[in-house]
């Protein structure tokens, strides 16, 4: 399974706004130039973002993109799976009847616990996570995380 851009770039937006969580509304332009993405891209994955929940929109002069819920409460698999669907790495093991082999298929049942691997990683992971391991890598030396 291989993550797209769309899965990458929207996490790292996502990012963006949890290191920023509690201050005003950041704009997207802000958010494409440290993420270096594309704006254009990136007001593309915005919208599913906002209509998935996790971000909301503010108008007007002190506007722009914030985090709807809090870090904690974010999990990497909502993320992916808004963005990019199912971490399957193949159809059936999503869907069955695509396959007439897949009742006997050992391949599939390999398939289907790599998915499973990937969605735990997914599931167990939240953007307060990553906010504290960027934090991590921003300071190494401190061997301790930074607010």
């Amino acid at each position: 399974m291989k993550l797209s851009t769309r899965g990458q770039y929207g996490t790292r937006a996502l990012l963006e706004l949890a290191l920023h969580q509690g201050e005003r509304p950041v704009l997207l332009r802000d958010i494409a130039q440290r993420q270096q993405i594309s704006l254009q891209y990136l007001e593309h994955l915005i919208s599913p973002l906002i209509a998935g929940g996790m971000v909301r929109s503010t108008r007007g002069a002190r506007g722009g993109v914030s985090l709807a819920r809090t870090p904690e409460d974010i999990r990497l698999s909502e993320v992916v799976h808004l963005l990019e669907g199912s971490v399957a790495p193949v159809k059936c093991v999503d869907n069955p009847e695509t396959c007439v082999r897949s009742e006997l298929c050992v391949t599939r049942d390999v398939w289907g616990e790599m998915k499973q691997a990937i969605d735990g990683v997914l599931e167990s992971t939240t953007l307060k996570d990553l906010v504290e391991r960027q934090k991590k890598k921003e300071h190494p030396e401190a061997g301790m995380y930074y607010i």
